[in-house]
This record gives C-alpha cells, sequence and structure tokens, in this order.
C-alpha cells in the first residue's frame, strides 16, 4: 500500500504517526474529528451557519484549525493555505487521524461560458497539472509521471453531494453543474494553455483537489469537493479584471449560505 510505505519512509528518518500530527495540526491525534473540512484560503466565520461554535485549535501562519460543534455534528475545519503541496501534505497527515470523511471546498474558475460567477460546481474528477502528485508511489519518481492522469473523489459521498446540491439549488434557484476540473500549479502562466486545457474536457481550474482526491484516497478517507465559480476566463471575467461588484455580491452569498448547508447534510445524511 502506497500510504504504508510513505509512513515507513518518515519512520526510517524518525518521525512516527504522532510526530507528524502534533507538527502539522499542533494537537493530538484524537482531537482531530472523523468529519473535516479542508478549504485552501476561507475562514468558517464567513459562514453564519457556523457563528458562535467555533473553537480554535491551532491559529498557525499557514494551517489554521478549528473544531465546531453543531447539533449531531462534530466537525473540524482546516484552512490550509493555496496551492496542491499545502492541502496535499495535510490530506496526508489526516491519515494519522481519525478523519474518515473530508470534504474540500474552494473556488474554481470556468472554463464553460454556462458558467456564472457565484454558480457552484461539485467535481465529477480533477486533472492531474501539479508536480505532488508524482510523489505519492511506493515506486521510483522517475516511473510516477502521473501529469493528465484523472483523480477522483470518493463515488459514494460524490452522489451523495450531487443529490444535496440539487436539492438545496433548487430551492433556492441558485445554478449548479457537475464539472471536469484541472487542477494547476501556476495562476499567471495557465491562461497561454487554456485552449490544451479545455480540449481535455475540463470546465473548471483550480490548483488543489487532484492531490486532495489522491491523497485522501490511499489514507482510505472518503473524499468529495464542492466549488465556487470566482471567474470565469472564457468570458473575460478573470482573476485579474471584468468581474462586476454585482456578481461578486451574489458570489458571496451563494458561498456564505448555501455552501455550508451542502456540507453539513452531505456529513450528516
Amino acid at each position: 500500500m502506497i500510504y504504508e510505505s510513505l509512513l515507513r519512509g518518515n519512520k526510517t528518518f524518525g518521525s512516527n504517526p504522532d510526530d507528524i500530527c502534533l507538527h502539522v495540526f499542533k494537537c493530538e491525534p484524537e482531537e482531530i474529528n472523523e468529519y473535516v473540512v479542508i478549504t485552501p484560503w476561507w475562514r468558517p466565520d464567513i459562514f453564519p451557519c457556523f457563528a458562535d461554535k467555533i473553537d480554535i485549535a491551532f491559529d498557525g501562519e499557514h494551517c489554521n484549525v478549528w473544531n465546531i460543534k453543531m447539533d449531531g455534528l462534530n466537525l473540524t475545519y482546516i484552512r490550509t493555505g493555496l496551492g496542491a503541496p499545502l492541502v496535499g501534505d495535510i490530506a496526508l497527515a489526516l491519515g494519522c487521524t481519525p478523519c474518515k470523511k473530508a470534504i474540500f471546498i474552494g473556488s474554481a474558475g470556468a472554463l464553460d461560458t454556462n458558467m456564472g460567477i457565484g454558480d457552484i460546481v461539485i467535481p465529477e474528477l480533477s486533472i492531474c497539472g501539479d508536480g505532488f502528485c508524482r510523489y505519492l508511489t511506493k515506486g521510483q519518481l522517475r516511473d510516477n509521471d502521473v501529469f493528465g492522469k484523472a483523480m477522483y473523489p470518493n463515488a459514494q459521498l460524490f452522489e451523495k453531494i450531487k443529490v444535496i446540491t440539487d436539492e438545496i439549488c433548487t430551492k433556492n434557484n441558485v445554478k449548479w453543474h457537475i464539472g471536469k476540473n484541472f487542477s494547476v500549479d501556476t495562476i499567471f502562466a495557465q491562461f497561454s494553455h487554456l485552449d490544451e486545457i479545455r480540449d481535455l474536457g475540463c470546465t473548471t481550474i483550480e490548483m488543489e483537489t487532484a492531490a486532495f482526491f489522491k491523497a485522501t484516497k490511499i489514507c482510505n478517507i472518503a473524499a468529495g469537493a464542492i466549488f465556487s465559480v470566482s471567474d470565469n476566463s472564457i468570458k473575460r471575467k478573470s482573476l485579474y479584471n471584468g468581474r462586476t461588484e454585482e456578481e461578486m455580491q451574489y458570489r458571496e452569498k451563494v458561498r456564505a449560505n448555501y455552501i455550508p448547508q451542502i456540507v453539513i447534510k452531505s456529513l450528516l445524511e
């Protein structure tokens, strides 16, 4: 098994699972809940339903950990920082904890003219365009070039998130989509390659979920993801310019009010 091989590598150089957990999360393994939300950037206090129920467990420079108690649900919420290496290492470290199910929430750029700013996207796969995934092997690095390969969420959790998203979005008149995602290592340089990425069938682009899906799979953690569309370069509404204040306000409304509902119902049901 790949994960056991990675753990043996750590042990060879003096680190056991408890050491890893203490270094990454600054807590004992049992302080991480079975249900985890991972996000590169969003803090839990932007979500009204989490208000007054949040205990900070670790407030670091790059990694922040909160434990949230709600009716019927104890949830660990982790803010990792941007990019595949940070999210991927956090996901691998979760394998040293009681975590059994994890949902990624974050922003994605749309590559489809049917997608608007603020729409919700549930990725059915993420194609690897990052360098992190090649290290998730027990073999030789030179033999593990996974660039361009698809990484998948847990099938059962994906179906559950899809059904719940449809229910909540239909009720609240919010557009949502099933997406094929491309995980990239660069924002600046991606634009000269968007035609090629779209030719792969990708309808969204972000930086972390290929690593997240692959890392959680080898840790035996059921994982899924929910995106909020932050930009759409195909419609000349990129991260750099073109988005209106009205679009961004709508995005904030959808993100704050409906994504947490999808997360909570997907973990509880």
